[in-house]
């Protein structure tokens, strides 16, 4: 059965990014020329996503006017005779049917994802987490799409991560069945370095069945009030095979300073117009 919907996350209150978050959401601020869900919502396209489900919570108006129509910015546009500028415009409302879902309470992501539950019925879908910006050749959903229409299990996206970092990933047990592609016989929440299963830790792209829903509503909160979708995943894995995939491409981690820091080097200097200036400037500053 094809992927036809994917939920994107944007309920966070982004209190890393604080004050800059505290009248604009995350997922809103620059990556280069785009803000950060964009990434997500034309990873979600360029798969064949057909629609998305966005969950986002209060004061998160922003993201649903930016794929909105803005007749007066179209119309100032045109009489200016910015016409490139119009058709980006015009092409943003355009891109992909959306509809979005409001998080009451920020109790986790898999109370997130759960909140879809009426929307998704019972289709396969995918969740794309939009910290996560992945540079690849190929959509990394793309990537575990093919992998989904040949095993028809959930499909879960992995890298390898160092082993003072597992206490911030879901990490999987796992064994390799092929290159890249891993049986999952289990899944551990942020475990410490000496507890992880594996150095496979899970990251913001995944593929799931339309049980894990039922695998939701039977996870208690943890410590924090929380409903961890790892936890979910691990009582899915009881009931049905699931596949790890370690995709093709760079990762970065926008959902601190940091990171997304390195996000706007990395993918600006991969932009032709951008990147020569960008590194001629990053040369002399590093002399």
């Amino acid at each position: 059965m094809k992927v036809r919907k994917a939920i994107i996350t944007a309920a966070g209150w982004g209190t890393r990014f604080l004050p800059a978050t505290k009248s604009q959401p995350k997922e809103m601020l620059p990556l280069v020329n785009k803000p950060l869900i964009q990434y997500s919502v034309e990873e979600a396209i360029g798969s064949g996503i057909e629609q998305i489900i966005l969950v986002t919570a209060m004061g998160k108006h922003a993201i649903e006017d930016y794929f909105d129509r803005s007749f007066e910015l179209e119309y100032v546009l045109g009489q200016k005779g910015e016409e490139l500028l119009l058709q980006d415009i015009r092409r943003l409302s355009k891109m992909v049917d959306i509809c979005y879902i409001r998080q009451k309470e920020q109790l986790g992501l898999g109370h997130a994802v759960l909140m879809a539950r009426n929307i998704i019925a019972d289709e396969p879908f995918a969740v794309l987490l939009p910290d996560d910006v992945i540079d690849s050749p190929i959509p990394a959903l793309k990537q575990m799409m093919d992998i989904w229409m040949q095993q028809s299990t959930s499909v879960i996206a992995v890298e390898r991560v160092c082993a003072e970092h597992t206490r911030r990933y879901g990490i999987i047990d796992a064994e390799e069945v092929s290159p890249r592609i891993y049986r999952i016989l289990g899944l551990v929440e942020k475990p410490e370095p000496e507890e992880a299963p594996s150095d496979l830790g899970i990251v913001g792209r995944y593929i799931l069945t339309p049980q894990i829903f039922d695998s939701l509503s039977a996870t208690a909160p943890g410590r924090i009030r929380e409903i961890q979708l790892t936890d979910a995943m691990q009582h899915l894995l009881k009931v049905q095979p699931m596949t790890a995939f370690q995709f093709d491409g760079v990762r970065y981690d926008t959902g601190n300073p940091a990171g997304w820091l390195e996000a706007n080097v990395g993918i600006a200097l991969k932009d032709p117009d951008i990147g020569p200036g960008l590194r001629k400037y990053l040369s002399q500053l590093l002399r």
